[in-house]
């Protein structure tokens, strides 16, 4: 199962209350106050794992509670402090306040974390009461409560290249081609339910991730079909390859398809629009690939790849444009 969005109600551990005690010892006759603090609550910690890979967990458990910290006791003994809440989830992770809608934080690297519930403080115990003039103090503070929120958690795949096309456009064939994932692959729209990811290893040298996105349709950025959900995983790949079926199974144009998705793109971002994309014509095999590529040539106003996930034409070439087009994007991002 894979969940990449959830609100959840988080709660952070109450603080132990201050103990009110004075000392009972034999041959000690004016036994002054001795009652410990309060432990303070726990927190609550989200922190990024590699390895963890949904947010399925927060599918089934919407409350989230650190533990409360222990009461103060006699002899000056104070409570144990509550443990903290640790919730790991993937790289990648937004974490938006369900109130003020505001990120919280973006926990983008593996061992990122932030606290995003404190716990509540420990009371007082009597002896922070004492004074010349209150020798045996009847008072302790209770414990604080600890933060408590609603968090929207959000997960955008991060990956280097993000595969873009209409549904059937062969992504998920050409992830299972280039690397070890093993997307379900089948002749019906939609396939691709879910966000997959690949790594791809070209020579000894490089290695990138690659990411299947379910395919986008007309009308996607305004919430029509599986895109609207999924154009956000999109935002995190550093560049796009961009998947055009030659012969698609409705008897639409493919170039007109080609152009769907960029409308979509432009229409959701502007940013994610002007990202580099590689323009890859698919399935070389069939005769009507070498029309549409030649159709797409004049369209993009570019190089246009053409290859087959069935018998291995152009995929060498695809791996070394990609392979290219990311160092050159580092070279950027690093001057």
């Amino acid at each position: 199962m894979f969940v990449d969005r959830a609100e959840v109600e988080i709660e952070a551990g109450k603080g132990g209350d201050g103990c009110v005690a004075f000392r009972r010892e034999k041959h000690v006759p004016h036994g002054g106050p001795n009652g410990g603090d309060g432990g303070n609550g726990g927190s609550v910690i989200i922190r990024a794992r590699e390895g963890v890979n949904s947010l399925v967990a927060f599918a089934h458990r919407k409350h989230w509670r650190a533990d409360k910290g222990e009461p103060g006791k006699g002899s000056d003994r104070h409570g144990k402090r509550g443990a903290d809440l640790v919730i790991e989830v993937p790289p990648g992770t937004v974490m938006i306040d369900a109130e003020s809608g505001l990120v919280i934080k973006d926990l983008v690297e593996d061992e990122d974390e932030v606290v995003v519930a404190r716990g509540g403080r420990g009371g007082k115990g009597n002896p922070h009461f004492k004074s010349s003039t209150n020798q045996a103090p009847r008072e302790a503070t209770p414990g604080t409560l600890g933060e408590h929120r609603r968090v929207i958690f959000e997960l955008k795949v991060i990956a280097d290249v993000g595969l873009v096309g209409m549904p059937n456009a062969g992504k998920s064939t050409l992830l299972s081609r280039l690397s070890r994932a093993r997307p379900e692959i089948a002749d019906y729209p939609f396939t691709t339910k879910f966000p997959n990811l690949g790594r791809v290893v070209v020579g000894i040298d490089h290695s990138f991730v690659m990411a299947d996105i379910p395919g986008l349709i007309e009308g996607a950025s305004t919430g029509v079909g599986l895109g609207h959900d999924f154009l956000r995983h999109i935002t995190r790949a550093g560049i796009l390859v961009h998947l055009v079926e030659p012969l698609p199974t409705d008897g639409s144009d493919p170039v007109e398809n080609y152009r769907v998705i960029r409308r979509e793109l432009e229409q959701y971002s502007d940013e994610l629009a002007a990202r580099p994309e590689i323009v890859v014509v698919s399935k070389a095999e069939i005769p009507e690939s070498k029309e549409v590529h030649e159709r797409l040539i004049s369209e993009a106003g570019g190089e246009v790849l053409l290859i087959s996930a069935v018998t291995g034409q152009g995929l060498k070439q695809l791996m070394h444009r990609i392979v290219g087009e990311l160092s050159q994007r580092e070279e950027n991002v690093g001057s």
